[in-house]
């Protein structure tokens, strides 16, 4: 796909991750729709992007009429690329899990994507060449302890995605997954932080995710891709012998538990 004077929506723009993607976004020659909830960030990230005619909108997307207001937009703004990049985590044990940590998660990380999907889907069809984009993580394809809410609306994620792709096959179009591994944003809380440092996870910088970001973007063929040599097979292996990578996640449990109760 070629992506200079392409339209595109970027939610979750405010973000560590989604700056980035904006910034790579724009140096291709993309018009960007920046969506977040803060709009001095967004304001600042505008205001630093190269080329012209980028636009914000500052919305809660867990409101149905923020949504529809971004439609809206989007509508007017002529976009034909819906990338779905906001989310939100907390390092926590279940038992430990308020209801509102489950709200807040699931409707960021899941139900808001699916919603936005179905709702830009007649936008999409007036372009003969337009795609979506859900950045969802690694932990949408292996159970993490201490990550039990996050992993669930990722999982879930990944087969909406997969199921979006498929309903959609016969059309103009193109339905990605895009999976990050742990990388170094706000996102990322001190404990989640220090956890990952113990256990020598490797952690990407924003930049380089967004590069890649590009690179799945630019190629038609793309339907999903995993970020990360050890993790993205780990993501086969836990497909295969789930036992295995049960074995080796075990050892790693009292270090989650420790930082996760600094969490609580």
């Amino acid at each position: 796909m070629k992506l200079a004077g392409k339209r595109v929506v970027l939610t979750g723009a405010s973000g560590g991750i989604g700056d980035a993607v904006a910034k790579a976004l724009a140096l291709e020659g993309c018009r960007l729709l920046l969506v977040g909830r803060n709009v001095n960030k967004l304001r600042a990230l505008k205001a630093v992007l190269p080329g012209s005619g980028h636009c914000i909108v500052a919305v809660d997307l867990r409101r149905s009429q923020a949504r529809a207001r971004l439609l809206k937009a989007a509508s007017v703004f002529k976009a034909s690329i819906l990338i779905n990049g906001l989310g939100t985590n907390r390092l926590s044990l279940l038992e430990a899990t308020s209801d509102q940590d489950f709200s807040n998660i699931i409707a960021t990380n899941l139900q808001v994507p699916m919603l936005l999907c179905r709702d830009f889907l007649p936008l999409l069809r007036r372009f003969p060449d337009a795609a979506i984009i859900n950045i969802g993580s690694i932990l949408g394809s292996i159970g993490y302890a201490g990550s039990a809410v996050y992993c669930a609306s990722k999982f879930g994620l990944r087969g909406f995605t997969e199921s979006l792709r498929r309903e959609v096959a016969d059309s103009n179009i193109h339905v990605i997954y895009f999976a990050p591994r742990a990388t170094n944003t706000q996102l990322n809380s001190d404990q989640m932080q220090q956890l990952n440092a113990t256990l020598g996870n490797a952690v990407d910088e924003p930049h380089w995710v967004a590069s890649r970001l590009v690179m799945t973007l630019r190629n038609r063929n793309a339907t999903q891709c995993y970020l990360g040599k050890p993790e993205s097979f780990f993501v086969r292996l836990n497909g295969l012998f789930p036992n295995l990578v049960d074995k080796a996640l075990i050892k790693q449990l009292p270090v989650i538990r420790h930082f996760a109760n600094l969490t609580g």
